[in-house]
């Protein structure tokens, strides 16, 4: 699902003093790049598994909760106490925007009860289309390459809803619209972090919000009933390792790689996850759980990709624009919006 986050200011703890370039090898750029693609690509397969035996909203209100704690745990480790305080406008922002991007994360994995996860993690990939439309709503200007990405990536989705041997022969057209639903909300809680009042820290920001939204979905599960469907004894142990690889890689370790490669890679290069991961998940699928793929699915897949890379570039240029530096500059704008991960994993 995603986006283009940003890193805290200078000032924030472990970051460069204000003004010194970032300067890392490329090994470590290229491994932490690679844990964001397997990783990543990798967090459709693990919510799949997940919700075979266990509920999707309590499971995802689980997963959050747990690795917010880990996140704010590790800020304290770092920096104590005071490196998680928040004001009451910063709680405020981490409850908005953790709630969207949570809660569309939890819809995915409900989804996924009957949609498969490589064609979920396609529908997912167009988050960078829906944040590019609600820039235009706002008034932005996106230009003629921005419309044109636009419409080579609905015609993307478009094919992947069509009947036939499409996605609509693998899932039911109503999972399908969900998960489109779900990159659509994604998108919206992406959008929103640059405008509300975040923590500054990056990682203790992320633990604010997955600590909000999980609880959100944790309620969410309640009131709808799966608190009489949870029987621990029943939960397989490939559903609990799924689960705690989630919390782990997928929401621990994946995003302190991103969060690192935001303040020390070029952007353009940082932002390649968001067509890589759709191809992983799709790999992974019909290797792990062999869900079929089909022509007009790789049809689709191969428009949405080549549409969202095409969006990840424009972003790049634009940012590269706004600071009136080079695209190869790493990020180093607020961390109020490092969340907006365009990858609803």
């Amino acid at each position: 699902m995603t986006p283009t986050p940003s890193l805290p200011s200078s000032s924030a703890a472990g970051a460069p003093p204000a003004g010194a370039p970032a300067v890392a090898r490329p090994w470590r750029v290229w491994g932490a790049l690679w844990i964001v693609y397997i990783v990543w690509g990798s967090t459709y397969l693990g919510m799949r598994v997940t919700v075979e035996t266990m509920p999707a909203l309590l499971g995802a209100g689980a997963r959050f909760v747990l690795a917010g704690a880990l996140l704010c745990l590790l800020v304290v480790a770092r920096r104590g106490p005071r490196g998680i305080r928040v004001g009451r406008r910063e709680a405020g922002g981490a409850l908005l925007t953790g709630t969207l991007l949570m809660g569309a994360n939890a819809t995915v994995m409900a989804a996924e009860q009957e949609v498969p996860s490589s064609l979920a993690a396609l529908l997912i990939a167009s988050v960078p289309l829906w944040v590019l439309i609600y820039r235009t709503f706002a008034g932005e200007r996106v230009g003629r390459a921005g419309v044109g990405a636009l419409v080579l990536g609905f015609a993307g989705v478009a094919l992947l809803l069509l009947p036939g041997d499409g996605g609509r022969s693998q899932a039911p057209l109503l999972g399908l619209v969900v998960v489109l639903g779900a990159a659509a909300f994604w998108a919206l809680g992406s959008f929103t972090t640059s405008r509300v009042t975040l923590p500054a820290d990056p990682l203790a920001s992320t633990g604010w919000q997955m600590l909000f939204g999980g609880t959100a979905c944790l309620a969410a599960g309640l009131i709808g009933g799966e608190a009489g469907a949870v029987d621990p004894g029943a939960f397989s142990t490939r559903s609990l390792v799924a689960f705690a690889y989630l919390v782990v890689f997928g929401s621990v370790i994946a995003f302190s790689a991103y969060a690192w490669l935001l303040r020390n890679a070029p952007l353009g290069r940082v932002a390649t996850y968001a067509y890589v991961n759709p191809v992983v998940a799709i790999a992974l699928g019909a290797v792990v759980l062999g869900e079929t793929i089909t022509g007009p699915m790789l049809a689709g897949a191969a428009v949405v990709v080549a549409s969202v890379a095409l969006v990840a570039r424009l972003e790049a240029r634009r940012r590269a624009a706004a600071r009136g530096g080079h695209e190869t500059a790493p990020e180093r704008v607020s961390g109020s919006s490092v969340t907006s991960v365009s990858q609803a994993g």
